[in-house]
């Protein structure tokens, strides 16, 4: 009786040519690589991927429907055609563009990168926040000037501040942990039934965040793109918070409302604010947000370091050893919940 694990072709999508060099190096004999969309050196993997010609296109849809998974960000398409997919690996940790009806009604197994790059976001969004409390935008302005000036500009410490961080997963927790080496008391908010750790007092759900948001002296965004969390900090929350507290935001765009962002700003109830995120985003030329001196914007970009493409493909081949020898997966995805 032959025991040996059945044959199986994974399409990659998204992914490097170096990349799938090291996968097709991986994956076990039993397994068959097969390139479809190569991509250039620094992929986004922000939108799903399209073949560039008709003839590719439609190449591309038959590997697929002869496929047992496909690693990439898929097109609806994709997924209609795949009618022997087993697994798709998506190469982020924001699946909601991807959550179409035929991925979510079916067995169809989804995972993604999310905890990828989770430590070089966190350290953007607190170094965003001590570029505001430090006022460290004004001393390089100063710099551009060629101006040495002792004036005091308000210059802030985090120790015995508090801070709400929205969404105590990855992100959330390497910010949590993070602040509290600045001796910042940290109040987490999670859909999820999330313990205290050493780097949170407590944690509350979602329906308790108008409670404590009077208490806070800044807010880091940090929670997944969901019908549940769009808009969740809104006008009403972003009134609660006391004035001179900031807000960060380094998770998705749709969390946070831009105009009660602006108007927070516009009158004061913000001593500062940091988004990686917007919506729209890119963020237009002319849009309010770009006016602000106690603001800063980066684009999209807070996921990158020298240990976040390391760090993907070594969980991606991970995934694909596993898939081969038909064990358990990581970082499958609620698909209902959608992360």
């Amino acid at each position: 009786m032959d025991n040996r694990p059945a044959s199986k072709t994974v399409v990659v999508i998204g992914m490097t040519a170096e990349e799938i060099r090291e996968l097709e190096q991986a994956a076990p004999p039993q397994t068959k690589i097969v390139s479809g969309l190569v991509t250039a050196p620094r992929p986004t993997n922000i939108c799903p991927e399209t073949a560039k010609t008709p003839g590719a296109h439609a190449a591309l849809i038959r590997q697929i429907a002869e496929a047992d998974a496909l690693i990439g960000g898929p097109t609806q398409e994709m997924i209609q055609a795949g009618k022997n997919l087993k697994w798709v690996q998506i190469l982020s940790a924001e699946v909601r563009p991807y959550l179409y009806p035929e991925m979510v009604g079916g067995d169809l197994v989804m995972t993604n990168l999310r905890g990828v790059a989770a430590p070089g976001v966190a350290d953007h969004g607190v170094a965003m926040l001590l570029a505001l409390t430090r006022q460290l935008t004004r001393f390089i302005g100063n710099r551009n000037l060629e101006r040495f000036e002792r004036e005091r500009f308000g210059v802030l410490e985090l120790k015995g501040m508090t801070a709400i961080v929205i969404g105590v997963g990855n992100i959330g927790l390497n910010v949590a942990q993070r602040l509290h080496g600045f001796e910042v008391n940290v109040i987490g908010v999670d859909v999820e039934d999330i313990p205290v750790t050493q780097w949170t007092s407590r944690v509350v759900t979602p329906d308790r965040l108008d409670e404590f948001l009077p208490r806070a002296n800044m807010v880091f965004m940090c929670a997944p793109s969901t019908p549940l969390t769009d808009g969740m900090m809104g006008a009403k929350q972003f009134r609660l918070l006391p004035p001179g507290s900031y807000f960060i935001a380094v998770s998705r765009g749709s969390t946070y409302d831009m105009t009660a962002l602006v108007d927070a700003l516009e009158t004061g109830r913000l001593a500062g604010a940091a988004v990686d995120v917007t919506v729209p985003e890119p963020l237009p030329s002319g849009h309010p947000l770009w006016h602000y001196d106690n603001v800063i914007i980066t684009y999209h970009c807070a996921t990158e370091s020298q240990m976040e493409m390391p760090r993907r493909l070594a969980l991606v081949k991970e995934n694909l050893t596993r898939f081969s020898a038909g064990r358990r997966l990581l970082n499958i995805v609620d698909k209902q919940k959608g992360y």
